[in-house]
């Protein structure tokens, strides 16, 4: 009876000293950030504007900094040749991350170069992407696309304003860019909608 009482003092202290040894080690390998809180991370530093904060925090731990945001340990790049270098001469490291829930709802992890680990599935799609989608003869093609698009906006607005009706910009926003997405991956070459 006493050895199982032992057993079980001796079971969380053991677990509890690995934990602590562990994430001693796995800190000194990341860069430097602020403290988190236990559970909740550095959430608390964070406000509704948080490219902002992050910004601020940045001035204090550098450009290349480790927040917690709950118990997921973040890498945040805030400068354009770190991030030059992290996603375009190692992108092989960062192609395999971690996939989030929300990615997995609708197999977004199956189909997006985004998620998907590198293998020849990954190489194809980054390539259309890069010949098909974001070349720039592809971007100057569709150019006038977006500032049809542009226009329409600017449109809306003016007639908002002078009808007085509010406008809920975001969402006014919102659709302008999905539309000019939609447009440049769907309706190419298709003429006036």
């Amino acid at each position: 009876m006493d050895y199982y009482l032992v057993f079980l003092l001796i079971l969380p202290l053991m677990w509890l000293s690995i934990r602590v040894l562990t994430s001693k080690l796995a800190s000194q390998t990341l860069p430097p950030g602020p403290k988190p809180f236990p559970i909740i991370g550095n959430f608390l530093e964070l406000s509704n504007l948080p490219h902002r904060d992050l910004a601020k925090l940045s001035k204090t731990y550098g450009p290349l900094m480790t927040p917690k945001l709950g118990s997921i340990t973040t890498i945040v790049i805030s400068s354009p040749n770190l991030a030059k270098e992290a996603l375009q001469k190692n992108d092989q490291a960062f192609s395999s991350r971690t996939i989030p829930d929300m990615a997995r709802v609708f197999d977004h992890h199956e189909f997006s170069v985004g998620w998907l680990p590198t293998n020849s599935k990954w190489k194809n799609l980054r390539k259309a992407c890069a010949t098909q989608i974001f070349a720039t003869q592809r971007l100057d093609a569709t150019q006038a696309l977006r500032q049809t698009k542009v226009q329409e906006l600017i449109d809306h607005v003016n007639q908002s304003c002078q009808s007085g009706s509010p406008i809920d910009i975001g969402r006014v926003v919102f659709t302008a860019v999905l539309n000019s997405i939609s447009n440049t991956f769907f309706l190419y070459g298709h003429g006036p909608m």
